[in-house]
């Protein structure tokens, strides 16, 4: 089984540009979050009622993704996951009351099952950002945000609360804040974690 690596971190702060940064250093298998591809995501942005229908796609096709990079023939690269889809997204969608109390055991239901059957993965980069700098990549991207710049610090919290169940041999937090877009100083770092990992 194929390791796998994911990148997680508030909207934002730079996943995407991280990971498509890494993919000039690093040969891997790859799955993105998607936002315009996903069936439910423009109508909840349109209307808070599509929210369960939103999250328990996401969290399927974070599954789907998952299994697949794991069957491959290459070490495997997530932009975001299925673990940020539950802890961060769905705790923040019912925090804001667009998911029920019911809704929300729904998909803590349907992530547990799925963390049974799919291992954790092998490496948690957690990337971090000052508040100032997440408003200014969010206003600045060409895709639909679902969570805004002043929900930024509450994801972060509940990020900071799912890997505090994670050994910190499995985490490798980066504060990117200063990065450009080529992530010179972070893409080091994290090939030599990866390598140590791969053995």
């Amino acid at each position: 089984m194929n390791k796998l690596f994911v990148i997680v971190g508030a909207s934002g702060v730079g996943k995407t540009t991280l990971m498509n940064a890494l993919l000039r250093h690093y040969e891997c298998a790859i799955a993105y979050e998607q936002h315009n591809e996903r069936p439910f995501q423009a109508l909840f942005k349109q209307d808070a009622h599509y929210a369960l229908a939103n999250q328990v796609d996401y969290l399927l096709m974070r599954a789907e993704q998952e299994r697949d990079l794991r069957s491959g023939d290459k070490p495997a690269l997530m932009d975001g996951g299925l673990d940020l889809d539950f802890y961060g997204f769905t705790r923040l969608f019912h925090t804001r009351g667009w998911l029920s109390a019911a809704e929300f055991d729904l998909c803590r239901r349907l992530h547990a099952l799925t963390r049974q059957l799919l291992p954790p993965p092998d490496l948690i980069i957690t990337l971090s950002a000052d508040a100032n700098t997440i408003r200014e990549r969010l206003a600045s991207r060409n895709r639909i945000n679902i969570a805004s710049g002043e929900d930024a610090e509450l994801l972060e919290s509940y990020v900071a609360d799912w890997l505090k169940t994670v050994s910190e041999s499995h985490i490798l937090r980066l504060d990117v804040s200063k990065e450009n877009r080529e992530y010179s100083t972070s893409i080091p770092i994290i090939l030599d974690k990866i390598r140590g990992i791969r053995g």
